[in-house]
């Protein structure tokens, strides 16, 4: 891929990234963004990146998994020049290196690319220290100095997301987070896939409705939770980006 940055992670353990939201405390902070969930609480997509962007303007950054393009089709039709980051965790599969490259030419994104700092050397794809140093540690470094990010999660997707605010304050990075999907189901984004006519990453169709690093992803059978291929036979769920 080219046209992209990546900057390098900090250390996981510096804590909260993001600068006081106008100066506001973090419960003033909590009691706006509680309000704007209310209003928000049901309100189409586009009209949640919206409010988004006219809240926090360019100080924030729509973190993007490139499992499909839904979320970026939704905010390129709101703001063509909304800043998107990827995390390369360096395991990826081929096809989803291939997505992103389709997709950032689609719609001429705005695109950082992360890479893992050279401390996750010594953790490869699926040991304990993985998920932290090559996700949460790079996504920190781009959130360092933004107000908020926009996410793509979904209620749907796991027992632990299943509350998952429209709009709310992250407990991983001490700023607003921005899921303007939360209340979709799968069928939602496969309905927009098909009347908006968006390309699909190229496992979708061969058994992985959730995709993440090839070493821990794996297809299911038909009818199984969609996030049983993420972490076979561990118990993990998440990859601490979201809790």
């Amino acid at each position: 891929m080219t046209d992209v940055t990546r900057p390098r992670g900090r250390t996981p353990a510096e804590g909260p990234v993001g600068t006081r939201l106008m100066g506001a405390s973090h419960d003033e902070l909590a009691a706006e963004l509680a309000a704007a969930d209310a209003e928000l609480s049901t309100a189409p997509p586009s009209t949640v990146i919206a409010w988004a962007l006219e809240r926090f303007a360019r100080r924030l950054v729509l973190a993007a998994s490139f499992q499909d393009a839904v979320l970026l089709d939704l905010a390129v039709a709101v703001d063509p020049s909304v800043p998107v980051v990827f995390l390369d965790t360096g395991a990826h599969f081929p096809e989803t290196y291939a997505y992103v490259e389709l997709l950032r030419l689609r719609y001429g994104l705005d695109l950082t690319v992360t890479e893992p700092g050279p401390e996750a050397t010594a953790w490869p794809c699926g040991s304990e220290r993985c998920c932290e140093l090559r996700k949460v540690a790079p996504l920190r470094a781009v959130l360092d100095g933004r107000e908020a990010w926009i996410t793509g999660v979904k209620r749907v997707d796991a027992p632990s997301r299943a509350s998952a605010p429209v709009v709310g304050v992250d407990p991983v990075f001490g700023i607003a987070k921005v899921n303007p999907l939360a209340t979709w189901t799968d069928e939602d984004v496969a309905g927009y896939e098909r009347d908006h006519g968006l390309p699909r990453h190229p496992l979708a169709d061969r058994g992985y409705p959730s995709i993440g690093c090839a070493p821990t992803t794996r297809p299911v059978e038909s009818g199984d939770d969609p996030r049983a291929g993420r972490w076979p036979g561990s118990a993990k769920t998440e990859c601490g980006l979201h809790r």
